[in-house]
């Protein structure tokens, strides 16, 4: 059966939208090229087991495994593909892509593993990454990365979890592996590089190992805000936006050396249950204290689950607004609240607007998603990307001049593209994309409205310039390319630029990064159509070239 593309759910029929998320059914672009993590997980010694059980026990026992394994992959994000016998397929990446996807994969596998003693049957699991393709009829992924996910489990003892070398380059700071000696797989003509997971670790504390350039303005601004909330006794909002990788905690992680201050953080999660206060819980952890007010105290045991006592959303807002006050001075940092919930959100706003006679600092650092959800989110400073000059700084003499030249024309002044590109540099002039890079950019176009997607993997066909005109031949049926555009500038992902074509709008990337990522996930094929579209316009077009100053 037939899934939409956009919402993964099976349509009942032939629509020309998703009659669940209206997502357009029709046109180009259904299909995908995406990287993802595959999970097998497969019972074994069902033979023996079916020998010494009773058909009904047996038939409740798999029925009680099978939807244990379908609840744990979905807790994680992920979407069970089939069942086939007694195995599992899970994909994470499919409808739609995580930046963490390859993590969120092995932390299913480790949950998955670590429920098969209660449910009385023994498993193995194999996790592989690797690009495949989506959105086909038939609904499932197919790719090499499929089968050597399935090869892996395999090859795994009963209880084991073996991961391929793709997944361990994306997951290698959050997980502990133990070596496994390259496996020999079927279809596969070299030994196959192969991982025994062991345990998940920790989220790693952001690293800012590299050089800090530029954003002087930005870094006054914060410290101003500090130093009112100083002269005036008074609490400070501000809220730093920028894209993944701007540079935003970096610029925090500045501001506080260089204050001398008291500071609290609590970073809000992506996923999971019970995570409405997380940061909230870790603020007051890192507090070690609770408010003078015994009604305010007893709110917050309550939180922190110290006591049977019932609170609500009012109690907890207002018991931690008095903690904080009587914490005061006091800098109190929340990281990434476009993953925060409405209470969270709501219980952040309610601090910095009704607290008083204490300096406070309230630090919100977000993406821009975050006002796709609350546009009236006051926001402060808002973190663009570095100008050409200072990226020449961060890349310093490291590498040969074609090298460095490639690295900033790619990264587009996002600090964390050029030190990992640097990181992965070689001694060739080739710039090579990390994997976690390739994540971050799959995970901003999946959530971008089909109609957004599709104009945008129309301007990628011409290039890292393109033109409005352009993406109508390519899009006929599209009947608001304007706006389309514009809301990909609003997003940040295109800006104008000057037209080489008289009577039209030009466009261009904010990365390159951006433009080879909407241009890799279309299907070969489509590709193929599409250039031989846009060769028929270009030639329409040629005589209206506009001559460009040098």
């Amino acid at each position: 059966m037939a899934v939409c593309p956009a919402c993964g759910k099976e349509l009942p029929g032939q629509f020309p939208f998703c009659p669940y998320c209206t997502a357009p059914l029709i046109g180009e672009g259904r299909e995908h090229r995406k990287t993802v993590t595959v999970v097998f997980c497969d019972v074994t010694g069902s033979t023996a087991l079916g020998e010494s059980t009773d058909p009904e026990a047996l038939r409740a026992l798999l029925a009680r495994y099978f939807e244990r394994m379908r609840g744990i992959v979905e807790s994680h994000g992920g979407t069970v593909e089939k069942f086939i016998g007694d195995a599992v397929m899970a994909v994470f990446g499919v409808p739609v892509a995580h930046e963490d996807d390859a993590l969120r994969a092995c932390r299913a596998a480790v949950e998955m593993r670590d429920a098969l003693p209660e449910l009385g049957v023994q498993a193995r699991i194999g996790v592989n990454t690797g690009e495949v393709v989506t959105g086909t009829q038939e609904r499932l992924a197919t790719g090499d990365a499929v089968n050597v996910a399935a090869r892996l489990e395999q090859a795994a003892a009963p209880g084991e979890i073996l991961i391929g070398k793709e997944t361990l380059r994306l997951v290698s700071a959050g997980v502990e592996v133990g070596p496994v000696d390259p496996l020999e797989l079927k279809g596969k003509a070299a030994p196959v590089p192969a991982y025994r997971l062991v345990s998940l670790l920790d989220a790693p504390a952001r690293s800012h190992a590299s050089r800090f350039v530029g954003r002087a303005g930005e870094l006054a601004l914060l410290a101003e805000a500090w130093q009112r909330a100083i002269e005036e006794s008074r609490c400070e909002f501000v809220t730093l936006l920028g894209e993944a990788g701007v540079g935003k905690s970096r610029l925090v992680a500045e501001l506080l050396a260089a204050l001398d201050v008291r500071s609290v953080q609590g970073r809000c999660l992506p996923y999971g249950e019970g995570i409405t206060y997380w940061p909230v819980v870790e603020v007051l952890k890192q507090l070690d204290a609770l408010p003078s007010d015994p009604a305010a105290a007893s709110s917050i045991r309550s939180l922190l689950r110290e006591t049977d006592a019932v609170t609500s959303a009012e109690e907890i807002a207002w018991a931690f607004r008095k903690l904080l006050e009587e914490q005061a001075p006091l800098v109190v940092l929340f990281d990434d609240i476009q993953w925060g919930e409405e209470t969270l959100l709501d219980l952040i706003e309610g601090v910095a607007v009704l607290s008083s006679g204490a300096p406070l600092l309230i630090l919100c650092v977000a993406r821009p998603e975050l006002l796709e959800r609350r546009p009236s989110w006051p926001v402060s400073v808002r973190l663009g990307p570095l100008p050409e000059e200072e990226v020449e700084e961060l890349i310093g003499g490291q590498v040969t001049a074609g090298l460095r030249e490639r690295i900033a024309a790619t990264a587009g002044g996002n600090p964390l593209f050029v030190t990992e590109m640097l990181a992965m540099a070689g001694e060739t002039d080739d710039v090579e994309v990390p994997p976690t890079l390739r994540a971050l950019l799959s995970t901003r176009l999946d959530q971008l409205d089909p109609a957004e997607r599709r104009v945008l993997e129309c301007g990628s066909i011409e290039g890292e310039i393109f033109h409005r005109g352009g993406v109508q031949a390519l899009a006929p049926d599209e009947l608001h390319i304007t706006p389309r555009l514009a809301a990909l500038v609003r997003r940040e992902l295109i800006r104008s630029d000057r037209a080489v074509f008289a009577g039209d709008d030009g466009f261009r990337f904010r990365h390159l990064l951006i433009r080879d990522a909407a241009y890799d996930a279309l299907p070969k094929a489509v590709r193929a159509e599409l250039h031989e579209r846009f060769a028929g316009w270009l030639e329409l077009r040629g005589g209206q070239l506009v001559e460009l100053d040098e």
